[in-house]
């Protein structure tokens, strides 16, 4: 898999991000949050030019790549300062169990750069950086005042919303469509892990895959879904990753963020799971949500804040 160079010229820069803890946010910028771990905010509306430097970095498969480039945005270190990029590349790397990057969330989430604060979430990323022996996580727990084990778990989502669970197991497919799917998932605010796992369960990467219900393609839409997000040729393997991703991301967005009801939507249709008020009881359903949620690493993808236990 190929990785991401951070530019020798910006090594004097990003050292200096490393020891300080950075600029504040500009007065005009309103709040970010992430509403979402498997989705976030790389791209900011359809007219947005796609940022490369981003987009290269989230394919990255080196969480110290990754957090050093989360660094870069949360500091405005040779890019423009995004919080929400800053975000989105922490979380994965603290998914594959980076303890700088835990810390950074914990970070920002303590002291409300670019995002609310949010002392109990900031605890519960100090803890799990505690738990990988960072030198400054112990310390900054004691300025949080927590004594006790934090009731929230670490997430990379807002406080009274869908906590949806970071991917904690990256997705290890290479070739041609892996290196499309990160090119692309960005785009559609997806974690590209996610997009690979469903790519894997709908047709075991196979363009030319053709179900008995008419699904076709690597993401296995049948026509009218096809239609419905303008998608001419089932067959071409960009066109149909996009088809599928923007239906992914629109079932993300209609059942806020929720993991097993948006995959659920995706195998049954979201009728469906209206419907039920939930996964449907079908037995291919259930195997579908399941079986994704375990090739990600997620033994639970959607516990709301209030239901935790300590």
């Amino acid at each position: 898999m190929r990785t991401t160079n951070i530019p020798s010229l910006l090594a004097a820069g990003l050292l200096f991000a490393l020891l300080s803890p950075g600029p504040t946010q500009a007065a005009d910028r309103g709040p970010v949050t992430v509403k979402d771990a498997l989705g976030s905010s790389a791209a900011k509306g359809g007219d947005a030019k796609p940022d490369k430097v981003f987009t290269e970095a989230m394919r990255s498969q080196d969480p110290h790549l990754l957090t050093a480039s989360g660094q870069r945005y949360e500091n405005g270190v040779g890019v423009a300062q995004d919080v929400d990029k800053a975000l989105k590349l922490y979380c994965r790397a603290a998914g594959m169990g980076d303890v700088d990057a835990q810390y950074r969330l914990g970070h920002i989430h303590a002291h409300g750069r670019g995002v609310k604060r949010d002392p109990e979430l900031a605890a519960a990323w100090f803890a799990e950086a505690v738990k990988g022996r960072h030198a400054l996580a112990a310390t900054q727990l004691k300025l949080l005042k927590v004594k006790a084990e934090p009731r929230r778990k670490p997430s990379c989502a807002p406080a009274g919303g869908v906590d949806t669970r970071i991917v904690l197991r990256p997705h290890p497919a290479t070739g041609e469509i892996a290196k499309l799917v990160h090119s692309l998932a960005p785009n559609y605010r997806l974690d590209p892990s996610l997009v690979l796992a469903v790519v894997e369960v709908e047709s075991n990467f196979n363009p030319q895959a053709r179900s008995p219900k008419d699904a076709q393609g690597l993401m296995q839409l049948i026509p009218a879904t096809a239609e419905r997000f303008g998608v001419a040729d089932v067959w071409d393997p960009e066109q149909n990753l996009k088809g599928g991703m923007a239906y992914l991301r629109w079932l993300l967005d209609r059942f806020e963020g929720d993991l097993k009801l948006a995959l659920a939507g995706y195998n049954a249709g979201e009728g469906a799971v209206e419907k039920h008020g939930g996964v449907p009881p079908y037995e291919e359903t259930q195997a579908y949500v399941a079986r994704i949620l375990r090739r990600l690493g997620i033994e639970e993808a959607t516990v709301k804040p209030d239901q935790e236990t300590s």
